[in-house]
């Protein structure tokens, strides 16, 4: 006899994913029989393997759902191979799996985590096309990048993949690292998957269905979430590698919003195929919201304005199939990196592992092109205002340089003015000297050149207190100096020169100063093409 308490304190994530699994395989028992499990039966064996019942809090439906999936991909490691090869047609396949997800509960309660990260498992019939699209073969390794329970990812290892599976939400992350116990699951935000997996995981396919409109850790909804996702993941997928991915019916070439990034995406990927699917495909899991698949295959279009023609609005999974299998082209030939593995390691956790691993995957040492540098000579000045010299009346004063004095430096071409209020106070006498090409003269006025030495000057000092970070980038904590992982971060530079400037030359500058100390990794961002030109130019 159980004694169900009556409050019970969340468990930790590892022991609540334990727990899960544990009702799990009581589950998969009902579905070896062909049982179907209804909330009765659920009920009981959560209340077994959480010894709660949820109205203590130790579980929610949501976790019901949850040890429902996981038992999915119990059963389908355990007959999933010898169901494909007796049913080796992606028709007779759907017929099978349907027999098996048709014993399954329909998802009716939700959680504030999975409304918050947009947590709607694949359904499996709904993944079988979106595998049956990928074609994998038993060379391919096969990356998911928001593996959830693993509803895509267990039906890509039966297809022969070996399989790199990445899942941010921590209690979904420890699941699958119980359901794969052969992989270590990278834990980061897969809107920025290639910049977290380490070099060595390189797939030759990507299955995904990713948020629609959320982004971790960001407030509200974000219309280009799907479209972050789905570019990080190509830029990671090796050359002439195929991308399968699920969205929101409205993320295509077709819609006007989103038909320049769409010309964009093909400059490196090609769409192949794209069809929406009627909402009843997902009404078992919980929401009715159309989705459409589209297929990616990592070459160039010969023309990016040019898209395949949509095959429309799916009504059912069946009709996807039939026209995966007529209109999705064959793969394309693909070479893996000779260090490509499947089972990767764990992601750095703190911004000093994320340096590390940096210095030792890229080179830090000059080309043969770089210029030359030397470390640029200017003299420090105590400086005061002339005897006798009085502030105008004006709101401006010309400016000029007040600390320091760079022996044959040129003028700035145009004339520059400050604040009455700045010019009567000069800036502190800086001693970081930039790595400059010897020539600098010729090209950075003397103004310019002092914000590339003031900018050095803050970069070369770290801001007060010591702090944690996630491996997402995202949280950030205060945390005591001695504390373990604990690190510091680097002062800014604010640059907010007015229009004459140059600004585009002085970021240009500074960007040079840590090129030619090895820092060889900077982001430029600008507003407009024009913008764009002008950031080359300089």
């Amino acid at each position: 006899m159980n004694i169900l308490s009556p409050v019970a304190m969340p468990a930790a994530p590892i022991v609540r994913a334990s727990a899960i699994i544990a009702a799990a395989h009581q589950l998969l028992a009902m579905l070896e029989r062909g049982q179907r499990i209804d909330n009765a039966g659920l009920r009981t064996a959560m209340e077994i393997a959480f010894e709660a019942s949820d109205a203590s809090g130790a579980w929610d439906w949501k976790t019901a759902y949850e040890a429902c999936e996981c038992a999915t991909v119990l059963f389908l490691r355990k007959y999933g191979r010898a169901l494909f090869r007796k049913a080796d047609a992606p028709a007779a396949r759907l017929y099978a799996l349907s027999k098996v997800t048709g014993l399954l509960p329909t998802h009716t309660h939700r959680s504030e985590e999975s409304q918050a990260l947009q947590q709607f498992s694949t359904p499996v019939p709904l993944g079988l096309a979106a595998i049956s699209a990928a074609a994998i073969t038993p060379h391919d390794i096969v990356l998911e990048p928001s593996a959830g329970t693993g509803l895509l990812a267990i039906l890509a290892e039966i297809s022969g993949g070996s399989l790199l599976l990445n899942e941010l939400a921590e209690t979904r992350a420890d699941l699958l690292g119980q359901l794969f116990p052969a992989l270590a699951v990278t834990r980061v935000d897969a809107a920025q998957i290639d910049d977290h997996l380490p070099a060595s995981a390189v797939p030759s396919v990507i299955v995904m269905n990713p948020p629609f409109s959320v982004m971790a850790n960001v407030s509200g909804r974000m219309a280009d979430a799907a479209a972050r996702h789905v570019a990080s993941a190509l830029t990671r997928l090796v050359d002439g590698g195929r991308l399968v991915t699920i969205t929101g019916a409205n993320f295509g070439h077709e819609q006007p919003a989103w038909r320049d990034a769409f010309v964009r995406l093909q400059e490196r990927g090609r769409v192949v195929f794209t069809a929406a699917i009627d909402g009843s495909v997902y009404a078992r899991h919980g929401t009715t919201i159309e989705t459409r698949l589209t297929v990616i295959d990592k070459l160039p279009a010969e023309d990016p304005a040019v898209f395949p023609a949509s095959s429309g609005l799916a009504p059912d999974v069946a009709t996807l199939l039939a026209w995966i299998e007529a209109q999705v082209p064959p793969r394309l030939p693909v070479t893996l990196p000779a260090n490509a593995r499947a089972v990767t390691g764990t992601a750095p956790r703190t911004v000093g592992g994320y340096i590390a691993r940096a210095a030792t995957a890229r080179p830090t040492a000059p080309s043969s092109i770089d210029p030359e540098g030397i470390e640029l000579a200017y003299d420090p000045v105590d400086w005061t205002p002339p005897e006798g010299a009085n502030l105008t009346d004006a709101i401006y004063e010309e400016y000029g340089l007040q600390s320091i004095r760079i022996a044959g430096c040129q003028a700035h071409p145009t004339k520059l003015v400050q604040s009455a209020a700045m010019a009567s106070i000069a800036p502190p006498k800086p001693a970081y000297r930039p790595m400059l090409p010897a020539n600098i003269s010729d090209l950075l006025s003397d103004a310019q050149l002092e914000t590339v030495i003031y900018a050095g000057e803050a970069h070369s000092d770290f801001l007060a207190g010591s702090w944690t970070v996630d491996a997402t980038f995202d949280l950030v904590q205060a945390a005591p100096a001695e504390a373990e992982n604990a690190v510091r971060f680097r002062r800014g530079f604010m640059l907010d020169d007015g229009t004459g400037a140059g600004k585009g030359r002085q970021s240009a500058g500074i960007i040079l100063d840590n090129w030619l100390r090895g820092r060889r990794k900077a982001v430029w961002i600008s507003k407009s093409d024009k913008l764009l030109e002008d950031a080359q130019r300089d």
